[in-house]
């Protein structure tokens, strides 16, 4: 069993660490997009995500890992499944990687041509989408996705559900997972449609601070040269960090979000000209996450700022005269609109 590099052990990236760490407290804040340079860490921190993550309950015989815990009709399995005593088992949080090559079978699902030609029976065999249910499902260079294949995905993170209707097959299947991406902007531009459904938003580059790159270096180096080892050096930090997002989860039904914080961001959405509500919803889960992580039942200013560019730089309107870069336009605006101090 390979050993996933420590999330506690990754240096810089502030940014992206947490806006990964809130859409794992709130999966409904709607994925996270991470662009920049390439070998920034992007596909190291969603990889160490998932080990960080305690396991999942889920039924032994159900190819869609339903939840024990959760409604008898989640899929067409569990129903039969859970006619006798079931077999629940722990396993880990699903991470899937969708390949740029994927067919749209090996997405989506298709039918089972073994069973279909050996013993005539018309059976499904689940996609990747299948796989990633209550998971992740990581799409690495996701500005190079075929066009098709994004609009598959919008269809499937809107509802939480794969829709199969092909080679004689009809069926449904849940399919909620945290949709993860992650690309360099100078290979390609990521469609609007597909750039609006990722809640969060992260920019990364490549560190400039001396020490902090020496430090990227030795720890990758001491990863690489005996991973076991790596991992019980940073096992007290990961248990912290996992008992932080487990506490946070638990807590984040009793948030309290106020009024005046809701007016706070739809003021800051009108004033940056976002369209649609989308703006206001994803910046009150991920204050409301932010709080919980805190430890904090009320969410305040600071949760709001804390993750205000995260929530909104990619849901600004081009101004082809305007060179400034969304970054820093949001955060002007907050400090106009939102001060600390008021």
């Amino acid at each position: 069993m390979s050993v996933a590099f420590p999330f506690a052990a990754i240096v810089g990236q502030d940014e992206m660490k947490q806006a990964l760490l809130l859409a794992t407290v709130d999966a409904s804040i709607g994925g996270v997009l991470v662009l920049g340079d390439r070998g920034t860490g992007k596909s190291t921190a969603v990889r160490a995500l998932a080990s960080l993550l305690p396991p999942i309950k889920a039924l032994a015989q159900c190819r869609y890992q339903c939840d024990p815990a959760g409604p008898s009709g989640q899929c067409s399995e569990c129903g039969v499944v859970r006619q006798s005593k079931p077999e629940v088992i722990s396993m880990p949080v699903p991470v899937v990687d969708l390949p740029l090559g994927a067919t749209e079978d090996r997405v989506v699902g298709a039918l089972d041509l073994e069973k279909a030609l050996s013993q005539g029976i018309k059976a499904f065999e689940p996609g990747l989408l299948a796989q990633a249910n209550r998971g992740f499902l990581y799409i690495d260079e996701v500005n190079l996705l075929e066009d098709h294949l994004v609009d598959l995905l919008i269809d499937v993170a809107a509802s939480g559900e794969n829709l199969v209707e092909r080679d004689g097959l009809s069926l449904r299947h849940p399919a909620r997972f945290v949709l993860v991406g992650s690309g360099n902007p100078e290979e390609g531009e990521l469609r609007p449609q597909l750039l609006d459904r990722f809640g969060l938003s992260v920019e990364v580059s490549t560190p400039t601070v001396l020490s902090e790159r020496v430090e990227v270096i030795k720890r990758r180096d001491n990863y690489e040269r005996d991973r076991v080892a790596f991992a019980a050096l940073w096992k007290k930090a990961q248990d912290k960090l996992r008992k932080r997002v487990e506490k946070a989860r638990l807590l984040l039904s009793e948030i309290e979000c106020p009024d005046a914080m809701l007016e706070d961001a739809a003021r800051l959405c009108i004033a940056l000209g976002t369209d649609g509500l989308r703006g206001e919803l994803t910046l009150m889960r991920a204050a409301r996450a932010q709080a919980a992580l805190d430890a904090e039942k009320v969410v305040g200013r600071k949760h709001l700022r804390a993750v205000a560019i995260s929530c909104l730089r990619h849901r600004l309107r081009r101004d082809p005269l305007d060179e400034t870069a969304s970054s820093v336009r949001v955060h002007k605006v907050l400090d106009e609109l939102l001060p600390l101090a008021a």
